[in-house]
């Protein structure tokens, strides 16, 4: 067994991986970063990606990703706050994603709207039979902030902020 220092490592490296994948759009690698079913019991693996429901199995998490990708024409990720936990063969991450996204370019060749957004995630690791860190359970949760260009301490009448005050991580470009 490595020492805890060492598995820290090769689960952040896991880790990056992870988001590398989807920023490439490449299937291929992003399922060999996923435990099989059979190696976490009747439960499967799982996702929560922001605004949809628990998806459970591998078929069904993979499925969700292919349909990211084949939707996101461009998608980067700046990590931040990451923490890791590593206990034996289970590892517990958390980050905030700070995405950055956008739309196909423009006829005349320039890029596309950039949409920027929050987003904490809980990744989950084990470790597998051949010693690899592999992504057992992504959970990803909007972070709510204020904007920016609003007004300062705006009330919406009832005592509390505007709810037009929160927005879900927007990243002014």
């Amino acid at each position: 067994m490595s020492s805890p220092e060492t598995d820290t490592e090769a689960v952040e490296a896991a880790n990056t991986a992870l988001y590398e994948a989807v920023e490439q759009g490449d299937i291929e690698a992003l399922s060999r970063l996923w435990l099989e079913d059979e190696e976490v019991g009747s439960s499967g693996v799982s996702v929560v990606h922001p605004g949809w429901p628990v998806l459970t199995g591998r078929g069904e998490v993979l499925r969700s990703y292919a349909l990211i990708m084949a939707n996101t024409d461009y998608i980067q990720f700046f990590l931040t706050d990451v923490e890791v936990s590593v206990q034996g063969d289970t590892a517990l991450l958390t980050c905030t994603e700070n995405i950055l996204s956008g739309g196909p370019a423009e006829a005349d060749g320039t890029a596309g709207p950039l949409v920027g957004g929050l987003v904490v995630a809980t990744n989950v690791f084990r470790r597998s039979a051949d010693g690899a860190w592999k992504v057992w359970s992504h959970h990803g949760s909007p972070v709510l902030v204020e904007r920016e260009d609003d007004e300062e301490g705006e009330d919406d009448g009832d005592g509390g902020e505007d709810e037009r005050d929160l927005g879900q991580g927007d990243i002014e470009l």
